[in-house]
């Protein structure tokens, strides 16, 4: 999940086309796309749509042809099934990946988790840029607090959910863990109201999506244990990481760095885990874009 989650999502820079593709098991999956050239499809984290990374593709447009999907239950894309599973996600990435021809992906922390995943089993990932993955290594658990999460979610407690998924994955600024709940309660419902009150028609509010972030957690919990499967990929791999980031998904990048067979690693100084984001949500695009422009560049020159 995005440090910054609790602030408001970016509206769109520009206009973008729009597509979408059916995935194996029929669901919708949308996508915007800015640019032209190779392609690359960037999969955005928790508390994200397509819209978090428009100022990304936008710095990486002049080069690429940028495609960025909505993951179910979010924007352009249908929703969540029964009994979801990594399975899907990678499903779905796959069927973007067909639709447009693209062999280069980006994966922004769950979206990481799921790029990983599918470079496994996707021989049209080429190279692979992966961003922070919570692959939990010595982290917090998901599986403690998810089911209060789940509780706060079903009686329509969106603030009080939204705290305790940041409180639990550890991904709130310091003040979170100085201020008293209730406040803390009362700041976001306020947060939530101003954002719904000024939200355009197509804009994905912090409200909608809180409930995906149930599925965040599950892909999470799910892949405990998985971090040396990847010893097998053979996909070109770029980890990223921000030098403020949660020691956890720092030691995470240090786990991967030792076990992925083709690997290069950047880190970014002084910037934590939403530097890939719009820059209103304390993102620095242009500085993700330019490693990125490296990585996807000068592999594809050797």
């Amino acid at each position: 999940m995005s440090t910054n989650a609790l602030k408001n999502q970016s509206t769109l820079a520009e206009p973008s086309v729009t597509g979408s593709v059916i995935s194996k098991d029929g669901t919708a999956i949308g996508y915007r796309q800015l640019g032209h050239g190779p392609g690359l499809v960037v999969l955005h984290g928790a508390m994200e749509s397509s819209q978090s990374h428009v100022q990304l593709a936008e710095e990486l447009a002049d080069g690429f042809s940028v495609y960025l999907p909505d993951r179910r239950g979010r924007g352009l894309s249908g929703p969540y099934r029964d009994q979801h599973s990594i399975t899907q996600d990678v499903e779905d990435l796959n069927a973007v990946l067909a639709k447009t021809d693209a062999h280069y992906v980006a994966g922004i922390s769950s979206g990481a988790i799921i790029c990983l995943q599918a470079a496994l089993t996707l021989g049209a990932i080429h190279r692979a840029a992966i961003f922070e993955p919570p692959l939990l290594v010595d982290g917090p658990s998901a599986a403690a607090w998810l089911t209060r999460f789940d509780r706060e979610i079903a009686q329509g407690r969106v603030a009080s959910a939204l705290i305790t998924g940041m409180k639990g994955a550890q991904m709130g600024p310091p003040m979170l863990n100085l201020m008293p709940r209730w406040l803390l309660e009362r700041l976001t419902t306020m947060m939530l109201a101003s954002e719904d009150k000024k939200a355009g028609r197509d804009d994905v509010t912090m409200r909608m999506l809180a409930p995906t972030l149930h599925y965040d957690f599950r892909l999470v919990i799910d892949m405990e244990g998985a971090l040396e499967s990847f010893r097998t990929l053979s996909a070109e791999v770029l980890l990223l990481g921000g030098s403020k980031s949660p020691a956890f998904l720092r030691s995470a990048l240090d786990a991967l760095e030792q076990v992925v067979p083709h690997v290069k690693r950047v880190e970014f100084p002084g910037l934590g885990h939403e530097a890939s984001g719009n820059s209103d949500r304390r993102g620095q695009p242009a500085r993700v874009a330019q490693e990125l422009r490296r990585f996807f560049i000068e592999t594809e020159s050797h």
